[in-house]
Parts: C-alpha cells; structure tokens; sequence
C-alpha cells in the first residue's frame, strides 16, 4: 500500500519519465516523503484510501486516464487528499473541468520550484486539518452511540431546545428523572457546559 494513516506523503502521477524524477527529486530535497507513478492507473492500483495522507500532484494530459478522471476516481473512493494539477496545455475547457472536479490548484509548466513547494505545503496542511476533523467527529459519534436509548432521547429533545419540565412531558418521566439523564448525556459527551454539548452534537451531524 502507499502509506500508512499517520504518513504524510506527497504522490506525483505523471507520464513524462523526466519530469516525474525531476519532481520527485525536488520534493525529496524539501525534506517531503515523495513516490511517483508513470500512470493514473499505477496510483490508484496502490493506493489504500481509507488510510491516505498528504497530498496528489498529477499531470492534466495523461494517455489512458487523464488528471481530471484520477480526480474523479479519487472522489469516488471518498479520497479527501488535495489534488494539485499540473499542466503545460492550459486549454481553458480542460482546466475548468479539472476544477470541478475538485482541484485544489492547478499550476502551468514551468513553475517554480518555490512556487510548487508552497502549493505543496499548502496542500498538506489543508489535509491534515481535513484528517483531525474526520477524527474528531468520529470520537464525537462513539459517544453519541454509547448513550442509551433514553439519554439519546433527552439529548434530541435538548437539541430542539426542550427545557427540562417539556422534556419531562414529551417522555412522561419526572423532571427530577430528566435532570439524573441529562447530567449522564453531559458526562458522556464531555460536555463542560450546554454550549459544549450543541457545539460537539451538530458538529458530528447528529442533530
């Protein structure tokens, strides 16, 4: 597989031998961890999405798959890595293309070594922040899924903006009962305070 979850890594995909090395070799001397492949298809045929991190650097005109179908693949695999495109044919119909596609930039030959090595860190910082909210939804979700029937109840009803005593009518329990089930949903979710608690609940879309 191309690497692990906690690898940052940037991939460059290109068809032209020469410019693939002279890419990765750049990176590499920036101190990144770079791979190349000759094809779109290569890279995909070795790429673990689910485990993915750093950033794509792809050439826009590529025989077989082109920079706008490894985009389109990518998305269809639920790959959230920044796709940067590198051309030296800017036709403006394929260029648009590329960024509905989801290109993050797109960068005419020849740059600049400087200029694709700040793209590149970009990409990388954009992608890990990515990462660290997918994480931090996901620890938000497990504690959703931890309450039981009843808390997740009350939770839904202080999320509609239910004060106790309604809350205590709509599930015909006493308020004294609501005020025990929500102090268990405040000390699950390790929610300091009701702020805390809205914040992390619609931030893991669960209201």
């Amino acid at each position: 597989m191309v690497t692990s979850a906690a690898e940052r890594t940037v991939f460059v995909v290109d068809d032209d031998d020469a410019a693939l090395h002279s890419l990765v070799t750049l990176l590499k001397s920036d101190g990144l961890n770079a791979r190349g492949y000759a094809s779109a298809q290569a890279f995909l045929s070795d790429l673990d999405a689910r485990g993915v991190r750093g950033c794509l650097i792809t050439d826009l005109r590529m025989p077989g798959m082109d920079g706008v179908a490894l985009i389109q693949a990518l998305r269809a695999l639920g790959c959230i890595l920044p796709v940067i495109v590198i051309t030296g044919h800017a036709e403006v119909t394929r260029i648009v293309d590329a960024m509905k596609a989801g290109a993050r930039d797109l960068l005419e030959k020849p740059f600049e070594n400087d200029r694709i090595l700040r793209t590149v860190r970009a990409g990388l910082e954009e992608n890990d922040a990515a990462i660290d909210a997918g994480a931090a939804r996901n620890r938000i979700a497990r504690r959703i899924e931890s309450l039981t029937l009843r808390e997740r109840q009350v939770l839904d009803l202080i999320m509609e903006g239910a004060s106790n005593k309604v809350i205590a009518q709509r599930l015909t329990i006493s308020p004294r009962t609501v005020e025990i089930y929500r102090a268990n949903v405040m000390s699950k979710m390790r929610a300091d305070n009701l702020s805390d608690l809205i914040r992390m609940t619609l931030a893991a879309g669960a209201a």
